[in-house]
């Protein structure tokens, strides 16, 4: 077997601190050694593609640089030269041995040992090949808010098959439900009105299949590979035929709660969710629905002047899709303010969270925009208490980064609405990122009828109710200092993971962090990457953000798709993976269990754990935790490693 070794000399970075004649007088005589100046240059690569075919070289070590930074640049040169690219390995002389190490004896001698150890080794490796599979192109996204509709959109235009799922009637998400939002007072449903036309008959909307009130319950396969079984619930409202005329809605008997208003108001069984909804189609709630209690009611039905479009008969029913990727694009909650029972919500009127106040403001709200306690009266002062339960170990220790900003939005809306209603900002941080939001902050600092109160700790802060005021006490504070008096309280939640985010977890295998929200591959490398290869992320699912960052994300997580699941190209699987001997497998599963990329299974019928290719990433936990020593890691095998230690060791 004849081996070669190549010594980068880095310009000056190696070869200051390490001699490779002397080197050289340590390796085996019969090692083919030679030495260059710039190996990764363009002279350096054809140099070592010819010496290699010249001297007909089998086996190749260089010793240059970091393996992250050129590992597969003389991978593709040994391809030139006919050598198999896995019969190579690097030694890292750069950052390892020349940055690190003063004394130049030692310098010397290390680049000795590991030269010697890669040459021990390096007969050893086994030559590898990668595989190729056949992809679907087409992508699932779930959820249909300005990140899902993003990726959703992005996809489509590129000539992809999509599927949008989502859980609620309508599509937008959020930011719909929003007349104006931060830092440009934008129409959140004008200015997502274009990219929801654009879904639903848009001209790359034959790309799209929209499925609402739609959720996932299973999923199996791989990236490029995957089956994804989808849970419907019955509209019983044709979206296609419907003419969104609301002819339906005024017969029907009974009401209920209206989810989509905070359940400040009520609606029909049959009803849109709220005004300027899309799809442009009511639905009905079984949960209310007269029929789904055995009733014969059908004044709805005959109310429509379409014909069919209402559908009694529609069922529940589980479709299943086959597409090479998934975007998570669930979004997010808000924090329980009631875990924080000092403040009233809930127990004391006029205590009202976020959302439900952005509802109150909205024309196509409860309250149709008029800002009203309950008596009718418009408030004379308003508390909006920042950061409530965000900053506090006890709740959630993060920032959730929106919520001054849309404080301050609601400032600039109370303000115009009722020009002589006091504002009070409790906060216990104020965080105005970015190049247009302090426009906001600025308003309400030049607002004469604004005031800002900083607190610690939100425990300090109690509400009371006293003749229909709501007085908010500094506890830290004597009475006097730490008193106001205010008609309506607002209270601005932290961001939280969405109830769906566990569940999901679960069926994709995709890991969530500590706060709950789904796993980047890399917080700021590979942010819409999660950790299982196909799953991309999009928008608050990952991390709280602003429609920016979320639509952003989503673009992102499609660029990766069609970079990832190019038309015609096959999926290229490094061939660097475990694999199981199944006459040694005990079947007890601890690989299974140990195993970062949810990349092993367990074949029932034969008994055996079985490596998948496509998602193992060659890490070697599950051959480390093997207690029969039945799995092998390629490039990485045991006798590979012991032979490198050993020579280390000499």
């Amino acid at each position: 077997m004849k081996i070669g070794v190549y010594f980068c000399n880095c310009g000056t970075n190696i070869k200051d601190k390490i001699d490779p004649e002397r080197v050289k007088e340590k390796t085996p005589a019969d090692v083919h050694f030679k030495t260059v100046d710039f190996l990764c240059s363009e002279e350096g690569k054809t140099f070592l593609e010819s010496d290699i075919k010249e001297n007909g070289l089998e086996r190749v070590v260089i010793s240059a640089c970091s393996p992250r930074e050129h590992e597969n640049t003389f991978m593709r040169v040994l391809s030139k030269a006919g050598i198999n690219p896995y019969l190579m390995q690097m030694v890292n002389a750069r950052e390892q041995i020349a940055w690190v190490t003063d004394d130049k004896e030692k310098a010397v001698s290390k680049a000795m040992r590991y030269i010697n150890a890669a040459i021990k080794r390096i007969a050893l490796h086994d030559p590898l090949e990668k595989k190729e599979i056949d992809v679907s192109q087409d992508a699932l996204i779930i959820g249909a808010g300005p990140a899902g509709l993003k990726a959703a959109l992005s996809l489509a235009e590129a000539g992809r098959r999509v599927v949008i799922v989502e859980k609620t009637p309508v599509i937008g998400g959020m930011p719909v439900r929003y007349e104006e939002l931060f830092p440009n007072m934008e129409c959140g449903p004008c200015m997502l009105e274009p990219l929801m036309g654009e879904i639903l008959h848009g001209e790359y909307s034959e790309n799209i299949e929209l499925l609402t009130l739609s959720e996932v319950v299973e999923a199996v396969g791989f990236y490029g590979n995957f089956t994804v079984k989808i849970k419907r619930r019955p509209r019983c409202v044709d979206i296609h035929k419907c003419i969104g005329c609301a002819e339906c809605i005024e017969p029907c008997p009974v009401s209920a709660k209206n989810e989509f208003n905070c359940g400040l108001n009520e609606r029909k069984a049959i009803s849109f969710p709220f005004a300027g909804a899309l799809p442009n189609a009511p639905f009905i709630d079984d949960s209310v629905c007269l029929r789904a209690k055995g009733d014969e009611c059908s004044l709805c039905k005959n109310a429509c002047p379409v014909e069919d479009a209402i559908l009694f008969d529609d069922k529940e029913s589980v479709v299943e899709r086959s597409v090479g990727a998934i975007v998570i694009a669930i979004g997010s909650d808000i924090y329980d303010c009631r875990n924080i029972p000092n403040l009233g919500l809930g127990t004391i009127d006029g205590v009202y969270t976020a959302v439900e106040f952005e509802r109150i403001i909205a024309s196509n709200g409860p309250a149709d925009g008029e800002i009203k306690m309950p008596d009718g009266e418009p408030p004379k002062a308003i508390a909006i208490i920042h950061c409530v339960g965000s900053l506090d170990e006890r709740h959630r220790g993060y920032c959730s980064g929106i919520c001054c900003g849309y404080a301050f939005k609601f400032n600039h809306i109370i303000s115009k609405k009722l020009p002589d209603a006091k504002i009070y900002h409790l906060y216990k941080e104020l965080v105005i990122p970015g190049k247009e939001e302090f426009s906001l902050y600025r308003h309400a600092q030049d607002n004469m009828n604004s005031f800002f109160i900083r607190y610690r700790n939100i425990d300090d802060l109690e509400i009371t109710s006293h003749q229909g005021k709501k007085i908010i006490r500094n506890k830290t504070l004597p009475a006097e200092a730490g008193s106001i008096e205010s008609d309506m309280v607002i209270l601005c939640p932290a961001v939280v993971p969405s109830d769906k985010s566990g569940e999901l977890s679960r069926i994709f295998e995709a890991a969530l962090d500590r706060f709950g929200f789904f796993e980047e591959l890399h917080n700021r490398m590979d942010s819409a990457q999660s950790k299982i290869r196909g799953i991309y992320l999009a928008g608050t699912c990952q991390s709280p953000m602003d429609i920016q960052k979320a639509m952003n994300q989503g673009m992102a997580a499609a660029g990766y798709i069609l970079s990832g699941l190019a038309a015609g190209r096959k999926l290229e699987i490094s061939p660097v993976t475990a694999v199981v001997d199944a006459d040694r497998c005990s079947g007890c599963r601890v690989c299974i269990s140990v195993c970062p990329y949810k990349a092993i299974s367990f074949d029932a019928e034969k008994e055996v754990s079985v490596v998948n290719e496509v998602l193992c990433q060659g890490c070697g936990t599950c051959v480390s935790a093997c207690p029969s020593g039945a799995i092998k890691g390629n490039h990485f095998t045991n006798e590979e490693i012991l032979a490198e230690i050993s020579e280390v060791l000499q």
